[in-house]
């Protein structure tokens, strides 16, 4: 588990008055246009509470109903692995990285030619996960085009479960999607009071934007509420397409769209764990696509988790993903600078590792060079320590003028400490390195995932949990 550090740097660009104007835009949004909520148990639960309820179902929510949200909802959400291990305490200025989800394409790890993701995908990608010290937790990676379609989500999740102990953040299609999962996770974790004292799974949800709340998305918010699974509401508002083009017009709708998530989960189940965050990149005007890789995202999760500390709700946030097509030198720089400011800008739960395409592909070789990535930025983030050992004086009185510490007592103590080894970049000399082969770094990233997903053996779960799991699976067939 990670401390909170909360003396480390945190990156920052919102003054107060700031945050202030956007929380105020957001209550005007909220109060005055209002959103439309497709949902009658929501629409009861707002009426109920002293919301506004006009034509089209469009809903005006008061300022002291998401100020009480803001008070009800927990300040952090523990998650845990398989094995009721403390895993994410997301909130404060702790960062965990984890996977996306839904891709339609992959890139074969033996061909490296980009096709439709299959079932066999899901299982791979968690096994590598699984085997990644620096993947905190797992999405599915892929929409698996061999599985029939009303069960996709159910089958990904079976094979998440099976093929690694990390925390899973699921996403589903229906509210029976939820259901079935959630009973196969009472089922691992050993039922349905374990599960909600130690839950390893966090749901995912989408509104529209902007300002529409679908009936699916709010009725599967709103079984996590009564199940006290947690979910985030994440909104997708991007500049240019769903929200206002300028980024401070998108934030304002962004969060605007979240606080209304936040206000119906907390109505249906006060206290019950609830992510604050949003997806908020631009929608590119030439080539019309969002892109994962514009500086635009990377200020609007700074901007998000800015605005989650002035709430003290744990954040949503999003990096180690690229616009291009290959792991190529574009892919490493906007991981990099991705995750870097994930970790400077504090985002709590971070996904999209191993996104390339924009969004579209997911590539294993992409997901083992974030794993370096992220282990980097967390060196970077450690403190320098400051004491006798390590002002090395001693060291110096003996070096003098002209000696150097190459053979010094004090590096050969030291050094393995001292020194950040990185596990898949070159240091080799020129020499060595041709004689090895003269492999780039993808090649490495290739041999690495066909290795990983040939010989990890992920923790094996229980018979019976297994024979659950299959006989749900098999009553979705009826």
């Amino acid at each position: 588990m990670q401390e909170d550090h909360a003396n480390r740097p945190a990156l920052s660009f919102l003054s107060e008055e700031d945050k202030r104007r956007i929380h105020q835009a957001a209550l005007q949004i909220l109060r005055q246009t209002g959103l439309g909520v497709l949902h009658e148990e929501a629409l009861a639960l707002l009426n109920g509470a002293g919301c506004l309820i006009g034509e089209q179902n469009i809903v005006q929510i008061p300022e002291v109903l998401v100020e009480k949200a803001i008070q009800s909802a927990p300040h952090e959400i523990h998650v845990y692995d398989r094995d009721g291990r403390l895993s994410m305490n997301l909130g404060g200025y702790r960062s965990y990285f984890g996977t996306g989800s839904d891709l339609l394409y992959t890139i074969d790890v033996n061909t490296q030619q980009r096709r439709r993701c299959m079932f066999e995908d899901v299982r791979l990608a968690s096994k590598l996960c699984d085997a990644l010290p620096n993947i905190d937790f797992i999405m599915s990676m892929g929409i698996p085009h061999d599985v029939p379609i009303p069960d996709i989500y159910l089958y990904a999740f079976a094979e998440m479960v099976s093929n690694s102990n990390k925390p899973i953040v699921f996403t589903a299609d229906t509210p029976d999607d939820v259901d079935d999962i959630v009973e196969m996770a009472r089922h691992i974790a050993g039922g349905q009071d374990r599960l909600q004292e130690s839950p390893f799974l966090l749901h995912y949800v989408e509104p529209i934007s902007p300002l529409l709340f679908p009936e699916s998305a709010v009725q599967k918010m709103l079984r996590c509420a009564e199940h006290r699974i947690p979910v985030g509401m994440i909104p997708a508002a991007n500049a240019g397409g769903g929200a206002p083009i300028t980024q401070a017009g998108a934030v304002a709708l962004a969060n605007a769209e979240c606080l209304a998530g936040l206000v119906i989960h907390q109505l249906k189940n006060p206290g019950a764990p609830f992510l604050y965050g949003y997806n908020s990149s631009t929608l590119d005007m030439r080539s019309g696509v969002v892109s994962y890789g514009a500086p635009e995202y990377r200020l609007t999760d700074t901007i998000l988790a800015d605005m989650a500390r002035c709430y003290r709700l744990p954040c949503w946030g999003t990096a180690g993903c690229t616009d291009s097509k290959v792991v190529d030198a574009q892919a490493g720089l906007e991981a990099m600078f991705s995750i870097h400011n994930a970790m400077l800008s504090r985002n709590n739960l971070v996904h999209d590792v191993g996104y390339i395409e924009y969004g579209s592909t997911s590539s294993m070789e992409m997901i083992i060079l974030v794993d370096e990535i992220i282990d980097m930025c967390r060196r970077f983030m450690e403190s320098v320590p400051i004491n006798e050992r390590t002002l090395a004086l001693e060291a110096i009185g003996r070096a003098k003028v002209t000696r150097g510490f190459v053979d010094d007592d004090h590096t050969y103590e030291n050094w393995r400490e001292a020194q950040y080894q990185p596990k898949r970049l070159d240091r080799m000399q020129y020499d060595v390195w041709e004689s090895s082969g003269r492999l780039d770094l993808y090649d490495r990233l290739n041999e690495e995932a066909k290795t990983i997903m040939a010989t990890h053996v992920p923790e094996p779960k229980p018979p019976e949990v297994v024979q659950k799991i299959e006989e749900i699976l098999e009553r979705r067939k009826d």
